[in-house]
């Protein structure tokens, strides 16, 4: 994940040096650690224009959608992934996201240059 989210980052930076960057997971059923996305996402970036961004991790739970009675939830634990919290119903889907995206992304004012000062 980390590997893909520097790549994404890096193909939109074109070469400018990155301070920052937001990403927001869907998380279905399990805890996701920000100190080990963070930690991937150093290993990855090391080396890169991205090497000395701040990580800000948003973790949100994707929307549950019920058929049977038609309500829409947070799916924030592994339960409502097959019955609806609402009436019981085991015809549920996830909608939404349910992935990684780079919401933003912030550079420095330099840019990255392959010249040594």
């Amino acid at each position: 994940m980390c590997d893909e989210i520097v790549r994404a980052v890096l193909l939109r930076a074109e070469g400018r040096r990155v301070a920052a960057v937001r990403v927001r997971a869907a998380v279905t059923g399990h805890a996701v650690d920000p100190a080990v996305v963070d930690q991937g996402f150093r290993v990855a970036a090391a080396g890169t224009a991205a090497e000395d961004a701040q990580l800000e991790l948003v973790a949100a739970p994707p929307t549950m959608s019920c058929h049977d009675c038609g309500a829409r939830t947070p799916a924030a634990g592994a339960l409502v992934l097959v019955a609806c919290p609402r009436c019981g119903g085991v015809d549920v889907e996830v909608v939404g996201d349910t992935g990684v995206v780079v919401e933003s992304i912030t550079y420095q004012s330099d840019v990255l240059t392959s010249e040594v000062p």
